[in-house]
């Protein structure tokens, strides 16, 4: 299993939209192609007032990553409508392979 990883920042009412995003718009379109196996947004406020925000999505392969990616796996996807509500984000991603897990977390689970 591989793990992709971004990277982004944003104002508290920023980092809200952006989570609404992802809900409505990424994790649909993630789960839509094969190779999907769990993805996790996360927040930490910054000592500025501004939110980092963190993605990591789990594929089953690189294969599967391009599926969802293109041809350059190590370019990030990021919509309009993610970048009109960040202050900065990375271009790029990282991915590592994950050499062990205890499960995966359902997105019902996160309430």
């Amino acid at each position: 299993m591989i793990a992709r990883i971004w990277r982004a920042s944003a104002t508290p009412e920023g980092a809200d939209g952006y989570e609404r995003h992802f809900t409505a718009s990424v994790l649909p379109s993630l789960r839509d192609v094969d190779g999907h196996r769990g993805a996790y947004l996360l927040r930490r406020g910054a000592a500025d007032g501004r939110v980092e925000i963190q993605v990591m999505t789990l594929r089953d392969s690189m294969d599967a990553i391009r599926r969802f990616a293109g041809d350059d796996p190590g370019t990030a996807v990021v919509e309009p409508a993610a970048r009109a509500v960040l202050l900065g984000y990375d271009t790029t991603v990282t991915h590592h392979t994950v050499a062990h897990h205890t499960g995966v977390v359902s997105d019902g689970d996160l309430q």
